[in-house]
């Protein structure tokens, strides 16, 4: 199918392009050519086709049409002056927003820390009266980032001539995308465009003054103009070079590269010490250029890594970035990093390869990193919410719209469920009811062979769909069957729901998805059952959630559960003549627990720590109690970062989870512990509960005994299945005073049948009934685009077990942060006003400090961003504030969240403030204020 073409502008507001006409427009207006430069500089122009002399061959219209004119062309008029600098011209008609125009994507062509001129001849025609801006624009694209836009240079442009739109931009990195267009004028205005060209110059001055000179450049002789002066190898040797392998390897930018040779450690490369060049608390933007070479190796990883000394403490290896790298062509590395303490020493190098093959660098660069803001909410127009994209999804017309996915067959049969779905009709209300036909799939001969349906003009960017569907399988599946529903999103697989199928009954599935970059091509397809197995799909609905509704509810929810209606009852001298007097209340904490993840260096910056004490009262720790950890080596025990962060908590009445005390994934178990004999082994476990319970006695509310048990099994394989439930008891006779949790991913999204709500019930009734005594439920909350109902769905199933359920690690991501907020609230706002949900924490919320990219609530250097802002909102408006006056039985009503309280009464003679508490309860708390 067609791509559609991609929509970049400079108001940086997501729309989608609508369809090309095919229809030819008028003709342009004749222009004279007195503005334009006869001699544009066309030296090592990087601009393909800048004459249009190739048609529009690599160049694409921004969600408009173009086409090209030559000047001696007659069907257009009185052709131009061939004085110009091209004998044609490009077109850009049915422009109905001003940033459509033409684009060319400049990736591979630009180099970082080289300036680059722009020049461009223009002109307008069409309905304009005086002159209208041309502008040129360039567009920043990096997975997992927000698109960013560099104005270049705009001119003013009217009718009749042609002008030059010129300017300069430097690079400290380039990014994955990288696209330079024209944009501008008024909608309904057409844009011509004579010639473009973008040159670097060679001067080596240029470059110098744009980067890696001035006083903001933290690497010293970053190109490696001045040889290897300020460079040194770490474990190894390095070399200067102006080209290898006979001629085969040259630097991409500059005259010479360096390697680091002789490897025998994957952690040898190239370093150069920045001590005193960095400053604590600043955000740093790291780009290198690198690849690899030699020992038969023709792809490896390549990191950059801070390596930090502090007074008084354990050396510190901060990962800053990493790239695949091959041994075929340079790549871009690019990473950021912050420093929170005050650091004696520190370095910055490259590692990563094997041992044995050379690491080349032709560049390195650090930066204080701009501050690029951020992009607005998104405008979606007619969001349609809860219409469902699904074309024939009733199977009236029979298969139409439908196609099979692979060599199966697709027919329709009757007897499927005339019911919406539960967690669809939650999120729909009421709904038509379904056909009750569904596609029967036959001769299945491969896993992903199913029902498909392109919906490539149907999504818009930005909402969030919730899918549904009942899907059954036919006899013959060897086990149980995973059923799944799947986007291809260009070359992306996304998931759409799973569920696990061990019968013949027809079974819900449900989830949920979002695309935030326009697609070329969308396809949604069924599968999942074995070779084989027929597949019987109904009722697929995928529409968009009207989030707000759902919130209108819980706002209701939280209501009943989380508050309480109290009563205030004054007594004591004088309160017989406080009838009419006014009462203040001021909610100051609310009880329901909110907590975040901290590393043990957070706790070295003041502003982070600020922010932390004033809005969370509980915390966990990222990695400081790990076992890999306190025990990177046999014997070398490690607890003074943990004693840190828990003093710290304790200062301010911060109660603490204690995560985890064993992790059974095999990735995270550290080498001496797998090269241990079963015997050694046991008595490590015994040794690590012991070591951490004793030495932490009553100081942690909470811990993950075992984390991850749906997803790994290293000490069940390699100690047999008691050794569960045996954690579980010894650490409960190691702190009776702690609530023992289970710990998993993935249980609340429908995305993974590993640890679906049923699967992790099982797990923890097997663990009770082999005597595990488990407290508590925790679900990490690691999700993508949440659906309320979906989430409640799981809550409600887990909550049948009557154990408490914490979010434990929550987070959640969007490029956009006002989306990003949204998906934060639909999270927040579900265990808020769910009667199983005793806490949430986020696992973080400081920009760099988190294991997700785009997830934080707060920027690197401090500044409280839009996600952050709606976090806050929401914790304002889980207070309760009340104000009036004692009736005349000396009482004052009001209703009210859990939580701390404080009562000011004003009377004739004085001012008093008082203290309470509103706990839990299903009748009026009656609280007594003696006066």
């Amino acid at each position: 199918m067609k791509g559609l073409p991609i929509c970049c502008f400079i108001s940086r507001q997501h729309k989608h392009p609508s369809k090309r006409s095919e229809e030819t427009m008028e003709n342009p207006q004749l222009m004279s050519n007195s503005g334009c430069s006869e001699n544009l500089n066309q030296a090592a122009n990087i601009i393909v086709n800048h004459d249009f002399s190739n048609g529009l061959h690599s160049w694409h219209t921004n969600c408009c049409n173009g086409f090209v004119v030559s000047a001696e062309c007659g069907d257009r008029g009185k052709p131009l002056s061939s004085s110009r600098s091209s004998g044609n011209y490009a077109v850009v008609t049915n422009r109905t927003k001003c940033w459509q125009g033409l684009e060319q994507d400049i990736t591979s062509r630009v180099l970082p820390g080289s300036t680059y001129s722009v020049s461009a001849c223009v002109g307008v025609s069409g309905p304009l009266s005086g002159s209208t801006d041309v502008l040129a624009t360039l567009k920043l694209e990096n997975h997992g980032s927000a698109t960013s836009y560099k104005l270049i240079g705009k001119t003013s442009v009217s009718k009749e001539k042609w002008e030059i739109v010129e300017g300069t931009f430097s690079l400290l990195a380039v990014p994955e995308r990288l696209v330079f267009y024209l944009e501008g004028p008024s909608p309904g205005v057409e844009l011509l465009i004579d010639s473009v060209v973008i040159s670097c110059p060679s001067s080596s001055k240029s470059e110098s003054a744009s980067i890696g000179a001035g006083d903001n450049d933290i690497i010293i002789n970053p190109k490696f103009e001045d040889g290897l002066n300020n460079w040194s190898g770490r474990g190894c040797k390095v070399a200067l070079h102006d080209s290898m392998a006979d001629g085969k390897i040259v630097p991409q930018s500059g005259k010479a590269f360096a390697s680091a040779t002789e490897r025998t450690q994957n952690w040898n490369g190239i370093q150069q010490e920045i001590t005193g060049r960095v400053q604590r608390k600043l955000a740093y933007s790291v780009a290198a250029v690198v690849r690899i070479f030699g020992n038969n190796v023709t792809t490896a990883t390549v990191q950059a890594t801070l390596w930090v000394q502090t007074p008084g403490r354990n050396d510190q290896y901060v990962g800053i970035a990493n790239v695949q790298a091959t041994d075929k062509d340079w790549v871009q590395l690019q990473g950021k990093f912050l420093l929170n303490g005050s650091p004696s020493k520190v370095v910055i190098y490259l590692e990563g390869p094997p041992p044995g093959t050379d690491l080349l660098v032709n560049s390195l660069f650090v930066k204080h990193a701009e501050k690029i803001p951020p992009s607005p909410a998104p405008v979606i127009e007619n969001p349609d919410f809860g219409v469902n994209i699904i074309t024939n999804s009733q199977l009236d017309d029979r298969t139409n719209g439908w196609f099979p996915l692979g060599n199966c067959n697709l027919s329709v049969g009757s007897g499927s469920p005339h019911i919406l779905p539960p967690m669809a009709r939650a999120s729909l209300g009421v709904h038509e009811p379904l056909s009750g036909r569904y596609i029967h799939v036959k001769n299945r001969t491969q896993t992903w062979m199913g029902p498909a349906q392109m919906i490539t003009d149907k999504v818009k960017l930005f909402l969030t769909y919730q899918v549904s569907a009942w899907v059954r399988i036919g006899s013959g599946a060897n086990g149980p069957q995973n059923v799944n529903v799947a986007l291809g999103v260009d070359n992306q697989w996304v998931n759409g729901g799973q569920v696990e199928i061990n019968d013949d009954r027809w079974h819900e599935i449900g989830g949920s998805f979002r695309i935030e970059k326009q697609p070329s091509k969308v396809m949604v397809y069924i599968q999942g059952p074995g070779a084989g197995v027929d597949l019987m799909v109904a009722g697929v609905q995928i529409f968009p959630v009207n989030r707000e509704a759902r919130f209108k509810y819980l706002r209701h929810q939280a209501d009943k559960i989380r508050k309480r209606d109290v009563v205030l009852k004054f007594s004591g001298a004088g309160s017989s003549s406080l009838s009419g007097t006014n009462v203040k209340v001021v909610q100051t904490q609310n009880s329901f627990p909110i907590g975040s993840c901290m590393s043990r260096t957070n706790i070295d910056n003041e502003d982070f720590i600020n922010f932390f004490v004033k809005n969370f009262n509980w915390a966990v720790f990222g990695n400081e109690l790990k076992w890999y950890w306190t025990e990177p080596q046999q014997g070398n025990l490690n607890y003074k970062d943990a004693d840190d962060m828990v003093a710290l908590c304790q200062k301010h009445n911060i109660e603490t989870r204690g995560h985890c005390i064993f992790w059974e994934v095999q990735a995270t178990v550290q080498q001496w512990i797998q090269a241990l004999n079963k015997d050694d082994l046991m008595k490590a476990v015994q040794n690590r509960l012991t070591d951490l319970l004793t030495r932490y006695k009553g100081k942690f509310k909470h811990y993950d005994v075992n984390n991850e048990m749906l997803h790994g099994s290293y000490y069940q394989d390699r100690l047999g299945k008691d050794i569960r439930a045996n954690m579980f008891k010894t650490a409960n006779q190691l702190d009776p005073s702690a609530t023992l949790f289970v710990n998993d991913y993935h249980v609340e999204d429908g995305c993974d049948t590993r640890s679906c709500p049923e699967r992790y019930i099982e797990h923890i009734l097997d663990l009770q009934e082999q005597g595990a005594p488990v407290g508590g439920i925790g679900i990490q909350g690691h999700i993508d685009n949440p659906v309320g109902p979906v989430v409640c769905t799981a809550l409600d199933k887990l909550g049948i077990l009557g154990l408490p359920i914490w979010f434990t690690e929550l987070d959640v991501s969007s490029i956009n942060e006002h989306v990003r907020g949204e998906d934060l609230e639909v999270m927040l706002r579900e265990a808020f006003a769910h009667p199983a949900v005793e806490g949430i924490m986020l696992w973080g919320f400081w920009e760099l400090f988190m294991s997700r990219d785009n997830a934080h609530l707060v920027n690197a250097e401090g500044d409280v961003n839009e996600t952050g802002k709606r976090f806050l909102a929401l914790k304002h408006e889980w207070l309760s504030h009340a104000r009036g006056q004692v009736d005349v039985q000396g009482q004052f009503n009001f209703r009210g969240f859990h939580g701390k309280y404080t009562v000011e009464i004003d009377t004739p003679s004085k001012k008093m403030v008082k203290t309470f508490v509103v706990d839990k309860g299903d009748t009026p708390l009656v609280v007594p204020v003696e006066l």
